[in-house]
Order: C-alpha cells, then sequence, then structure tokens
C-alpha cells in the first residue's frame, strides 16, 4: 500500500504515530500542515520525507491564489525554506526540494503552467521511488541466502517510503524469489520504530519476525542467531552512513563477529559532497527518551541527550545496495590491537 497519496489538491498520509493501534489517514491541503507532519514525525523514512516535501511545494502551488507566474515562485520559495527546516539530517528532503524548485525556474509559461509542472513532477518522484525501491531489492536479494536471519534497525520499510520499502525491500525482494528468510528487528529507542512500525510491516506480509531490545543485538550475534545485518540510511555521506541512533552500535557489533553489514538506500540518499564532519545531527525532544507514550519513566529534572541519529563510519559497511547495483566501498578497518578485521 502507498503511504502517500496525491488526490485532486490533497495529499492522504497514514499518521505514523497512530500505528500499529489505529490506522489513521490524514488529509493535508497545505504546506504549513505538510512541513508540521513532517517535523512531528507523522511521516518519517529518508525517501518518505523527500517525496512528502516535494508534495509540500505542489500543494503551495495547487492552492495558490497568486496571479503572476512571478509571485507564485515567490511563494514557493517561501514553501521550500519552510520545508527545509523540518528534518535536518535526511538529505533527500533537500534533494527533492531542490529537484522541485530546478523544474518550476525551468518551466515556462504563466502561472498555470507553473503549478501544473511542480504538482506532475512531485508525482513523478513518488512513482519513481516505488520503482527505485523495487530495482534496489533485486540487487539486495542477491546477498540474501535461502535461511538467512537478517537483522535491522528501525523503520526502512514501505512506511519509510512510498512503497515496498529499501531494507525491507531487500528482505521482500529475496522472499518473493522463494527464499526462507527470518527477520530480527530492534526496538529502536526511544521512537521505537522498530517495535511499532517493522514488526508491523512483517507481520502484515507473513514474514517471521523477531523482536528484541536494542540492548539484545551483542547477545543474539554472540549466540550465532544472525546471518547478516540490512539497514537504510539518511544520508551516505564520503566516509560514513548517518541513520537511526543505535545503528553505529549494529555496525561495531558485526565487524566484531563476521557478520555482513549492508546497508540499503536510493542514490538520492548519497550526499558525497560531503564528510561526517560536517553531519548535522537532529537533536530531538527531550521526552522522547524520559517518557515512553504519556508515561514519564525518568525522574523530574534529569538531563538528558536526545540524538536522532548517529554516524557509522563507512570501514563498517560491506556494501552499499543501490537501485543502480552494489557498491562496495574502498575503505576497510585497519587492524586494531594487532587483529586483522575479521570478514576478511
Amino acid at each position: 500500500m502507498r503511504t502517500i497519496e496525491w488526490k485532486n489538491g490533497t495529499v492522504i498520509i497514514v499518521d505514523q504515530t497512530k500505528l500499529p493501534k489505529d490506522t489513521v489517514w490524514l488529509q493535508i491541503t497545505d504546506y504549513k500542515a505538510m512541513a508540521s507532519a513532517i517535523k512531528e514525525m507523522k511521516l518519517r523514512g529518508a525517501p518518505l520525507i523527500g517525496v512528502a516535501a516535494a508534495y509540500g511545494l505542489a500543494l503551495a502551488a495547487f492552492h495558490s491564489k497568486a496571479e503572476k507566474r512571478e509571485d507564485l515562485m515567490k511563494e514557493l520559495e517561501t514553501t521550500a525554506e519552510t520545508l527545509r527546516k523540518t528534518r535536518p539530517t535526511a538529505v533527500n528532503l533537500f534533494w527533492a526540494i531542490d529537484r522541485v524548485m530546478k523544474k518550476a525556474q525551468e518551466t515556462a509559461g504563466a502561472k498555470e503552467d507553473l503549478a501544473e509542472a511542480v504538482v506532475a513532477e512531485a508525482q513523478r518522484m513518488a512513482d519513481e521511488d516505488v520503482e527505485v525501491n523495487r530495482q534496489m531489492g533485486k540487487h539486495g536479494a542477491a546477498l540474501i541466502e535461502d535461511g538467512d536471519v537478517v537483522l535491522t534497525h528501525c523503520n526502512a520499510g514501505s512506511l519509510a517510503t512510498v512503497d515496498y520499502g529499501t531494507a525491507l525491500g531487500v528482505i521482500r525482494a529475496a522472499v518473493e524469489e522463494g527464499k526462507n528468510v527470518k527477520v530480527i528487528a530492534c526496538e529502536t529507542r526511544p521512537r521505537l520504530q522498530g517495535a511499532r512500525l517493522t514488526c508491523y510491516e512483517l507481520m502484515r506480509d507473513n514474514i517471521p519476525v523477531t523482536l528484541i531490545s536494542d540492548t539484545m543485538v551483542g547477545y543474539v550475534m554472540s549466540k550465532g542467531l544472525v546471518d547478516k545485518v540490512v539497514v537504510g540510511a539518511d544520508r551516505i555521506v564520503w566516509d560514513a552512513v548517518l541513520n537511526k541512533i543505535g545503528t553505529y552500535n549494529v555496525a561495531v557489533l558485526a565487524f566484531e563477529h563476521g557478520i555482513p553489514f549492508y546497508v540499503a538506500a536510493p542514490t538520492s540518499t548519497m550526499d558525497q559532497s560531503r564528510t561526517s564532519d560536517d553531519a548535522v545531527i537532529e537533536e530531538r525532544n527531550p521526552t522522547e527518551v524520559t517518557n515512553i507514550g504519556s508515561e514519564r519513566i525518568a525522574p523530574e529534572g534529569v538531563k538528558v541527550l536526545n540524538p536522532a541519529f548517529d554516524i557509522t563510519p563507512l570501514e563498517y559497511v560491506d556494501a552499499v545496495i543501490t537501485e543502480e547495483g552494489i557498491l562496495v566501498p574502498e575503505v576497510r578497518l585497519k587492524p586494531k590491537n594487532g587483529q586483522q578485521k575479521k570478514r576478511d
């Protein structure tokens, strides 16, 4: 099912903060509501955020009262600036906004022609996302063997994209090829995307899944219960992968146990002009850590650190799976204390 759709000037999204208990569809009719939905994580996942931002621009264009092309362009620039401020880490957000704005700037004609072009570009990007994910899944499925148990972190499935998914798309493609694949899903504190969303998706698709807490990763790996790790990404810079907080822990533990660690992400997530030193890590509300839902679990007044993402050096990544194929980083870990890299 598509997690986001355009219907004659309204964008329909599933409110992911309500899952898995309730499936609530929201109707968004202006760009400010779209910006709020992105910021409040009613929709999330780098590819989906990108398409949502494109649709935010489409909403502004579709409902604009501007009479001249120049006035509509100014409105689009204001909309773009608002959307850029919602989530600083996911590069797809900025990629999508830049792509739609470029299309707008290149479109000749009256205000109506410009609005039509912006809406069409956003819809094109949504359709492309589904095809990109399926191509990515097809490439990644070659890395999954029959009988594998795959560990994943956070949610990189259809709910993080328009449809099909990145990391879960790889798993889905392997299952569609007839391979027997089981999944271990980390809960993903503090927002619990693994527990709430990944388990929801896999159970819906009848793919066997076992939920573990984030602190159990080393244990299950030490017991030989994990064959591969596949995660998504919010931004891939020249030397590292930025993904949901906890990914770095999983990567280091996979390295120590000789388990292949794969990242599945579209090329729109690539940001090769920057390095990890340039990374902007989103810091979110402390209540995400001090509370579970509306229930406070920590003492009042305690200091909280709540980065939404962490940085995994590419040295820990065996391959990056994209729609264009499988990329193998050229970097390799240097021996530590005389020990060679265990996967070599």
